[in-house]
């Protein structure tokens, strides 16, 4: 797909992080950008920022997870601009799970499943039909995570999970509209190759209460800046990629119609290999003993 100016360009999640940085980077192009967030003040502080910078925005406060406001967004953005030519359901949320799998409270797997996986489906199902009958060239990013779209990190298993299925879902996806002869292609997003300065470490933040935890959490929620000094104090040195990095891959990846946006990375490599080598010879999942809590 040729990115273009005048082209529409849709964006969840995009209050901050990898949406901003997306969002940031379709407006350089050229491109109309659509900016949906559950969070209405860093929201408006995104629209009026990349205003003043000349793009054309319009921002609109969703919550992913709830069909009928995704809905409501593909409506607004088709009233206002007549068409919709990239679409990154990128909206996501870490669990606030703790423990082992089997102590996690429901409501952890219900909220996560619904923003990270109900909310990627609501967003094709508002979008792609009409993005197809609109008969343009299109692209559809979907974001998921090493941390379960390659192989899961056993402490944040509900995160993992939700992921793994947007790659699937992704997959899906990309063989339907080949099936349709549809000029939209469908690519999924793994951000990184290194951990990322985002919002997802405090998603507790706008959990809503019907998906609250039913018990006090044992500990804290830890933030990035926590995570960080505790793994430094460790010995391990934490590396970062800047999110602008990542929305680079994205257009890359959308003019190369790359289904894997998956940055080079030797220990995403490794990973790969060894669970397919694990999968092919019927073996043990070996690649996750350095994961396993003690």
């Amino acid at each position: 797909m040729r990115l273009a100016a005048g082209q529409v360009a849709v964006v969840t999640g995009a209050a901050g992080g990898i949406g901003l940085a997306m969002a940031r980077r379709f407006a350089a192009e050229g491109l109309k950008v659509v900016l949906a967030d559950v969070e209405e003040g860093a929201l408006r502080k995104a629209a009026d920022a990349l205003a003043a910078d000349g793009a054309e925005v319009l921002a609109r406060i969703v919550d992913v997870s709830d069909r009928d406001s995704v809905l409501a967004l593909a409506d607004a953005a088709y009233d206002a601009y007549g068409a919709v030519h990239v679409l990154c359901n990128n909206a996501g949320v870490g669990s606030g799970a703790e423990g082992r799998m089997w102590e996690h409270e429901p409501n952890d797997w219900k909220w996560a499943f619904s923003v990270n996986v109900w909310g990627v489906f609501h967003g094709i199902q508002a979008f792609v039909p009409r993005m197809i009958a609109g008969g343009a060239p299109g692209h559809v990013v979907n974001t998921s995570s090493g941390d379960g779209g390659i192989a899961p990190l056993p402490t944040a298993s509900v995160y993992a999970v939700t992921k793994a299925a947007v790659v699937t879902m992704t997959e899906s996806l990309y063989a339907h509209l080949k099936a349709e002869g549809a000029p939209v292609g469908a690519s999924v997003l793994f951000p990184g190759p290194h951990m990322l300065r985002t919002g997802l470490w405090e998603s507790h933040r706008n959990r809503p209460d019907r998906y609250a935890k039913e018990r006090p959490r044992k500990a804290p929620y830890r933030t990035l800046d926590q995570y960080e000094a505790a793994m430094r104090q460790a010995g391990h040195e934490v590396e970062f990629t800047p999110v602008e990095e990542v929305a680079e891959h994205v257009v890359d990846g959308i003019r190369a119609d790359r289904f894997w946006m998956l940055p080079d990375s030797e220990h995403s490599d490794r990973q790969i290999r060894a669970r397919s080598q694990s999968m092919l010879e019927r073996a043990n999942p070996a690649y996750l003993e350095s994961f396993i809590l003690d």
